[in-house]
Formats: structure tokens, C-alpha cells, sequence
């Protein structure tokens, strides 16, 4: 089950975030024309339910990038900001701080769409070259809303199969400014024990040796 992974399998995970994080912080800085870090601070297992309270409470406006993940390990992913940093990172794609201070615009929104894209590609891509499974992303799509509200409508019909996801803290920096965000990865059922199997820790290993799992 999601919320029984062991240490190293979470560990696991972090580093096939780390490796996305760094893919899309080396696209973000070729897009932006200057220097972005991306990192992985901690991987958690949470509750659906829990979620909300866990990125800031239940009214927390936020910006949320989702998508479906097709292929050998289908599953669900949301990448969520606060909206003050979702109009900094716009300011950055449009150069322009200043305009994107306090309105998400049309064209605000146009450049967060085209930065999610980056961002949950990049991991898409990390986790698919990573494991050697194929996985194909749909078009990414923009909500603008409280978070719970966010959750309720994108999560809402996962039903028993969704209960948990597993939730990459991620921390970009750009011109002196840290944007926290959250990605989140709900496995389909069957699609955890395929990544997990594909990372070398699959449910029941305890180490990464190449030594044969306990049965």
C-alpha cells in the first residue's frame, strides 16, 4: 500500500525528483535567461484528506498545473504554488515583475501554462528515462482557486483508489526568491508497485544492493 513505503523507497522517489527538478531547472533557465535552482527538500505520504492543511489550510489561494500520466504507469499529477509566487514566476517568463504583481491575467496565466508544462514534463520525463517505463503526459491544464476547492474538483473522482499521494516538496530560486511548491502523484491502482519494482526497491525490499527482496 502508498502509505506503507518504506524510508528507502521514499528515498527512492527523491531522487527521481531531484533528477526532475534539475531538468527543469536547467529548461527554466535557458527559457528565462537566468540562473534557477530546483531542489527536493522531502518526499511525503499523505492522506488525501490531510492535504489541504499540509500545503497551507483549506483557503489558501493557490495555482495548480494538472495532468494525466498515460502509459506503463498511469497516475495523476498536481503541481501546486501560492498564487503571490505563481505571479513572481510569471513576472520572470513575461519580464516584467512589476505587471505581474498583483493580477493573474490572461497573460499571466498564458506563461503559467507554459512553466507548468516545464515543470511537470520535466518530472515526467525524470521519472519515465529513470525507470525505463513508458509515460506519455497530457496537455497540462491551469486552475486558479483555494486549495481546497483545487483538490475537491481535480482529485474528486479518484475515489478508494486515490486515498493517498505521494507529495514532492520542491523548492525553486530565482533572483534571490524561493517558490515553495508541492507535486502531487497519485498512482493508478498497480502503478506504485511498477515504479517502485522499476526503481530496484520494490514492495518488501529493504536495501537498493541488487540482493533479493524478501518475499
Amino acid at each position: 500500500m502508498i502509505e506503507n513505503l518504506t524510508p528507502i523507497q521514499l528515498d527512492a522517489i527523491r531522487e527521481v525528483g531531484n533528477i526532475g527538478a534539475a531538468h527543469a531547472a536547467t529548461v527554466l533557465s535557458q527559457l528565462l535567461n537566468k540562473k534557477v535552482s530546483m531542489t527536493v527538500p522531502q518526499v511525503n505520504i499523505l492522506p488525501l484528506a490531510e492535504a489541504c492543511d499540509f500545503v497551507g489550510g483549506p483557503e489558501q489561494p493557490m495555482v495548480g498545473v494538472y495532468l494525466r500520466i498515460f502509459g506503463g504507469a498511469p497516475s495523476k499529477m498536481l503541481y501546486l504554488f501560492p498564487e503571490e509566487k505563481a505571479l513572481f514566476v510569471a513576472g520572470l517568463l513575461i519580464n516584467d515583475p512589476e505587471k505581474c504583481s498583483n493580477l493573474l491575467g490572461e497573460l499571466e496565466i498564458s506563461a503559467l501554462k507554459e512553466i507548468g508544462n516545464i515543470l511537470t514534463g520535466a518530472y515526467v520525463y525524470a521519472f519515465s528515462n529513470f525507470t525505463g517505463i513508458n509515460m506519455l503526459s497530457s496537455v497540462p491544464a491551469l486552475a486558479f482557486d483555494m486549495v481546497g476547492a483545487i483538490l475537491n474538483t481535480i482529485l474528486a473522482d479518484l475515489g478508494e483508489m486515490g486515498d493517498y499521494a505521494v507529495i514532492i516538496e520542491t523548492q525553486l530560486t530565482a533572483c534571490d526568491e524561493s517558490v515553495d511548491g508541492h507535486f502531487f502523484l497519485v498512482p493508478d491502482p498497480g502503478s506504485l508497485a511498477t515504479i517502485l519494482e522499476a526503481l530496484g526497491v520494490k514492495e518488501g525490499c529493504q536495501n537498493r544492493s541488487g540482493s533479493e527482496c524478501p518475499k
